[in-house]
């Protein structure tokens, strides 16, 4: 959709966003750059060099803002829903909000925050609208010239949303009509409202990361097993040979994957239940041993000390990669993480016999 920019010192609507990560600084680029203010409380550094105004609490981020995306670790999304929630019982507020969570939940986890948000208000108006979202793909990146601040020039992920409300729909907040804000910010975000039904654009996003992320922790294991074993070489002369796009695949998954480890835990997590609730499948859970995988990179290997630089916010955007930055190296970290491992889980058990 092309429309131009608000005039200089003015700004379409503010959106808040929680939190200032890879992908919450990236969408804060993108809307920044489209015209909109971005209001947070998080990450301070990331929130200044990302154009993002920084409000000292809740309430206040929730008076100042028309529409809240909700981009935080899984484990977090709950508590911080009902942070907003708790902030809008004294938040100054003459319309209702907008609470996307773009969260990867399951979509029963989904339903329990909107559960929780259809709570808000006096029983004869809304304090909030909630809206199911889900993130496909990495975060938003500038075009190489800045010259021109146009949404399409972009990368920018697939966003989905569904339930009884959706961004298109918005209409005056600020003053500004559903054509020049509601269904502009939803052509900025790139968002599809595929269902009316709340569930579905989480229920994508479990999906989708059961094929990107699952593979990841499959590539995981085979990499550093064909490691101990001595055979890592071959296997990857094997992969290029036979199957040069899973070789590429596989590089570039286990090699991304280290700073997003920690998150990805509770994600798995999530994406086993959608299969076991929504999915019919009982018995062993594929997505609890993927889980493992990532605890063991987060917290048993020198690769969960690994955080993600943000490309373009220069310092704010965190330090260059030290470990894991090739598949041999993640091979030979994650070895070295198990051999400690099991080398602990020895000592204790002689220090239970004596």
């Amino acid at each position: 959709m092309a429309t131009s920019n608000p005039p200089p010192g003015t700004a379409r609507a503010t959106i808040g966003i929680i939190s200032m990560g890879d992908m919450g600084s990236g969408l804060a680029r993108l809307v920044v750059a489209n015209g909109y203010a971005v209001a947070t409380n998080y990450t301070i550094d990331r929130a200044l060099a990302a154009g993002v105004e920084l409000t000292p609490n809740d309430q206040i981020l929730i008076s100042q803002c028309d529409v809240i995306l909700s981009v935080v670790p899984p484990r977090d999304a709950i508590a911080t829903a009902n942070r907003i929630i708790d902030g809008l019982k004294g938040a100054d507020r003459s319309h209702p909000l907008y609470f996307a969570d773009m969260n990867a939940v399951s979509p029963a986890t989904c339903q329990t925050i909107a559960e929780l948000f259809a709570t808000t208000g006096d029983g004869t108006t809304e304090a909030a609208r909630f809206i199911d979202g889900s993130i496909l793909g990495g975060p938003p990146a500038p075009p190489h010239s800045l010259s021109s601040s146009s949404a399409e020039e972009w990368t920018r992920p697939l966003l989905s949303t569904s339930g009884p409300h959706n961004l298109y729909a918005i209409s005056d907040l600020g003053g500004h009509p559903v054509s020049e804000y509601g269904a502009h910010l939803a052509s900025v975000l790139r968002i599809k409202h595929i269902s009316e039904t709340i569930g579905a654009a989480s229920g994508l996003k479990m999906c989708f990361a059961s094929l990107s992320k699952g593979f990841a922790a499959v590539a995981v294991q085979a990499v550093t097993t064909a490691h101990r074993l001595g055979v890592l070489d071959d296997l990857k002369d094997s992969l290029a040979t036979l199957a040069p796009a899973n070789l590429e695949r596989m590089e570039k998954a286990v090699v991304g994957m280290s700073p997003k480890a920690y998150r990805w835990v509770r994600e798995m997590e999530e994406i086993s239940a959608t299969h076991e609730v929504d999915g019919g499948f009982e018995g062993e859970k594929i997505f609890a041993g993927a889980a493992d995988v990532f605890r063991i990179v987060a917290e048993d290997t020198v690769l969960g000390n690994e955080k993600p630089a943000v490309p373009g916010l220069g310092v704010a955007g965190g330090k260059k990669r030290v470990r894991g930055t090739t598949s041999e190296d993640v091979a030979r970290c994650m070895a070295e993480g198990l051999e400690n491992k099991k080398r602990r889980r020895v000592d204790e058990e002689q220090d239970d016999v004596r």
